[in-house]
């Protein structure tokens, strides 16, 4: 290679980390942009300054959204339903991605792209029928009508993702274990969900953060201040005439928090989850 054809090389790979600098930057800077104001004294909150660190800077919103609000109750309430979802959420791809990776049944085709078909529709649309289905079933203002909602949203992608996974493992496998006296069930358990585990951890990451963050479906079926989520705690900040902005910001990252951490347990399944999951559908 030439002289100029290696400092173009070079241009070119400075020119690739200059642009994903700035769009690091560009990614990462509300976020700071949010601990600033979280850092403001109470009489500096409508401040259009940019600085990262505010004068005065003061901890005190950290400890009022701790120890002065509902914070715990609504993180213990969104623990709550979150795992109730991730656990329905988990089950029920599981197993319905393996039915239709595995077996051909009447309707196998129509099933499948019916999950997807629910895919196209906007989440608002949901809201009237949701209500009136979850009011039928004596499920307003509890946590099972809440789990019911979430898992009922976030399993059309999850089956879809794990059936993709399913067809990636060779069916051979399962054969195998039924010729040494493992059964259908056996089999499906030991050998092929093990395997599975990348796609599992995608379902179970998506499944949490369906519920975690989601804030329409919990605002049609949840009135009770007792059973109030996170994002229905923290809307209850924005008051009418005024909005507790540095408790806001400050929750807003408390509620960052468990998201960041289950995504870096699942961080070495989610890549080739993802990648293998995509491959057959």
């Amino acid at each position: 290679m030439t002289g100029a054809g290696r400092a173009r090389r070079r241009m070119v790979g400075v020119l690739k980390h200059a642009f994903l600098a700035l769009f690091a930057l560009a990614t990462v800077y509300p976020i700071l942009q949010i601990v600033a104001v979280s850092l403001r004294p109470a009489d500096r909150l409508y401040s259009t300054s940019l600085a990262l660190i505010p004068k005065d800077a003061t901890l005190r919103a950290y400890h009022a959204i701790l120890f002065e609000k509902d914070f715990l109750l609504w993180m213990r309430n969104s623990f709550v339903v979150s795992l109730a979802v991730t656990l329905l959420g988990v089950t029920l791809a599981s197993t319905a991605a393996y039915a239709f990776s595995r077996f051909r049944f009447p309707g196998w085709r129509e099933g499948l792209y019916s999950f997807l078909l629910t895919q196209l529709f906007p989440p608002t649309m949901l809201m009237l029928p949701l209500y009136v289905l979850m009011r039928a079933l004596h499920l307003l203002d509890t946590f099972t009508g809440l789990a019911v909602a979430y898992t009922a949203t976030a399993l059309p992608f999850c089956v879809w993702t794990m059936r993709g996974y399913y067809d990636t493992i060779p069916v051979e496998l399962e054969q195998a274990a039924l010729i040494d006296g493992c059964g259908p069930w056996a089999a499906f358990t030991r050998v092929t969900l093990p395997l599975a585990a990348p796609a599992l951890a995608i379902t179970a990451l998506f499944s949490f953060m369906a519920a975690w963050s989601e804030y329409p479906v919990a605002r049609i079926i949840i009135h009770r201040q007792e059973l109030y989520t996170l994002p229905l705690g923290l809307e209850s900040l924005a008051g009418v005439f005024q909005t507790e902005w540095a408790n806001y910001a400050a929750g807003s990252l408390f509620v960052c928090v468990p998201v960041m951490a289950l995504f870096v347990v699942l961080n070495r399944w989610l890549v080739s989850g993802l990648a293998l999951g995509g491959v057959k559908g």
